[in-house]
């Protein structure tokens, strides 16, 4: 694969509407080239050796490796030198993951990658196995105890990273259900030409109340939330692939160059080209 076009893994391709959860047991001897996904990934290393280039920045990969992926996020796993990569993988997607989880985990842009000990695997492995068996031999209250071991091996990997890397306060998640389904809706969407309009027309509120009752729930207007949305996945574009500044701004559902280079400089100070040249350079 030509590794300045990213591949975008489908929901489409991976899941189905009456199935919004996967899992894999991955093993790996060759390059994963970057891509990126339309769902959330959790995946677990348990044996093998590699690199994990996370949005540009690589890092080591060992057993104990885990790290979470968001629809904006972008990486590549590259196995060492005659490794082979052992992985438990699971896909899901928004729906998956109860509104309160969500708050805690993606009130705020933040990467989740962490390295537990060897003496903190067994419990993470045996959550592991038990997703795996429940997926592929479902029974009685399967759903509920595959929702639930999800969710302890989320919260674990986030209470970690948060820790590492300095957590902060958690704002909570919008409590008006139309509020949240607009939410969802625009992380799914925000690469496409949507409008206040269609977002509101989707919640189910008129425009005006719409957008009263987002400004107050987020914090911030829905065009400086979307923004937000586009310049990220943007600036994960620009550190892990080598595509052209003009591409990635329509790419990230920019209108115009200007506008895109403007609104860049604006949240990280910095021009697209030079913040590219200032973070780990991307591999030809």
């Amino acid at each position: 694969m030509d590794r300045r076009h990213p591949e975008r893994l489908t929901n489409e391709r991976y899941l189905t509407l009456s199935s919004p959860f996967r899992m894999f047991k991955h093993e790996i001897g060759v390059p994963i080239r970057v891509h990126w996904h339309e769902f959330y990934e959790l995946a677990l290393v348990a044996s093998g050796e590699g690199t994990h280039v996370l949005n540009g920045a690589p890092g080591p990969m060992r057993r104990g490796t885990m790290f979470l992926l968001s629809p904006a996020d972008f990486h590549e796993l590259l196995p060492g030198g005659g490794e082979t990569l052992r992985l438990y993988n699971v896909i899901f997607t928004r729906q998956f993951l109860r509104d309160e989880l969500y708050a805690l985990l993606f009130h705020e842009a933040r990467e989740y990658a962490f390295d537990f000990e060897e003496r903190d695997m067994p419990p993470l492995v045996d959550a592991c196995e038990r997703l795996w068996t429940e997926s592929r031999e479902p029974g009685f209250g399967s759903d509920l105890l595959i929702q639930g071991a999800l969710e302890r091996l989320l919260i674990e990997l986030a209470r970690r990273a948060r820790t590492a890397q300095g957590g902060g306060a958690v704002r909570p998640q919008p409590g008006h259900p139309s509020i949240r389904r607009a939410i969802a809706y625009i992380e799914r969407h925000f690469r496409d030409a949507i409008s206040l309009s269609d977002v509101s027309t989707y919640a189910g509120l008129s425009a005006g109340h719409f957008s009263e009752c987002f400004r107050a729930q987020v914090g911030t207007t829905f065009q400086s939330f979307l923004q937000q949305q586009r310049l990220r996945f943007a600036a994960s574009l620009l550190t892990a692939t080598a595509l052209p500044v003009t591409e990635i701004c329509y790419a990230s559902g920019f209108n115009t160059v200007s506008h895109f280079e403007k609104a860049f400089k604006s949240r990280f100070d910095a021009s697209p080209r030079a913040f590219r040249q200032r973070r780990t350079p991307v591999n030809s």
